[in-house]
């Protein structure tokens, strides 16, 4: 069962096109990763989705509601976090739940249990006592979560939730979505981290407004459009422009103390071009064929310009 679809979603602000003809299906229980910058469009998706925004063309539906005809339903099988969720700082921990239990209408019999649910999974139940105003970032977001949980939802939606937060606090965040996949709540996440990106089952690099490409972590690795090499050496910015010169790569950029350029092209001949060229340039160098990342995905697609979509699910 598809409980998110889209189909040709756009959304123009004026002259700018912030959403451009995104389609888009995730399964029930997926995890699904919108990855990309600031900017590409992440928070324009999420509000479409959730039905808070309506598109300029096409359409989306989310667990078979039209998420403009169908918004009041909508609201029923979706929980939205933007964000900045609405915590009330001067609220306890306890408190802010319940008040979300009480706008969601869940009752006071389901209530205590899920409540008590919640604060185990989210390892808050020592805290529960708390002013919110007196938690750490990463406590306020696993509340945030707490809150937006509170009615059983069948569909998670979750703009940069750990956008800010300490790497220990994202690892437990992590440990909670992946209990919710498990009881087939299906997660649409937005994130800048392509590191979080890997732990979904499938993602979406957006850029302006475009997806340039969707499918698993594993299939989007395979599309990288050349070989890629790993280059060591001193110097590395002067490399990098003498091979933009000389080679004109798909892409070279530096990661951390190595050049990952991008060629077409034989991986062995490539290499051997490579060698050459830093011989000739008086470069001592350690060079060698690489695994891609999703970081060197999204960079050689937007430095190729694509144009379009390419999905490899």
């Amino acid at each position: 069962m598809d409980t998110i679809v889209t189909t040709g979603l756009t959304r123009n602000f004026g002259d700018n096109i912030a959403v451009n003809n995104i389609s888009i299906s995730v399964k029930e229980g997926e995890v699904f990763g919108l990855v990309g910058p600031d900017g590409a469009g992440k928070t324009t998706v999420m509000r479409l989705l959730a039905g808070l925004m309506a598109p300029t063309y096409g359409d989306a539906w989310v667990y078979g509601c039209n998420t403009i005809k169908d918004s009041e339903q909508l609201k029923d099988y979706i929980s939205y976090m933007p964000q900045r969720f609405g915590l009330y700082l001067d609220l306890t921990v306890q408190e802010n739940i319940d008040f979300y239990a009480d706008l969601y209408n869940v009752s006071r019999k389901k209530r205590k249990e899920k409540i008590a649910e919640l604060l185990a999974f989210s390892n808050m139940t020592p805290f529960r006592d708390r002013q919110a105003k007196n938690l750490s970032g990463g406590m306020k977001q696993k509340l945030a979560l707490a809150c937006a949980l509170v009615h059983t939802p069948k569909v998670l939606l979750l703009d940069e939730h750990t956008n800010g937060v300490d790497p220990l606090s994202r690892r437990d965040f992590w440990r909670i979505l992946y209990q919710l996949k498990k009881k087939k709540v299906t997660i649409f996440v937005s994130t800048a981290y392509l590191d979080e990106a890997e732990r979904c089952s499938k993602i979406g690099l957006l850029h302006q407004g475009k997806m340039i490409i969707s499918g698993t972590p594993d299939e989007i690795k395979s599309q990288i459009p050349g070989i890629l090499i790993g280059i060591r050496c001193k110097k590395s910015r002067e490399v990098i422009m003498n091979l933009k010169k000389e080679l004109s790569p798909l892409s070279a950029s530096l990661f951390g103390d190595k050049i990952h350029v991008v060629l077409p092209g034989e991986s062995t001949q490539i290499l051997q071009i490579v060698k050459q060229l830093l011989t000739d340039m008086g470069v001592n160098a350690e060079t060698e064929i690489i695994n891609p990342s999703l970081e060197d995905i999204f960079i050689s697609m937007i430095a190729s310009d694509t144009g379009g979509v390419s999905n490899v699910s």
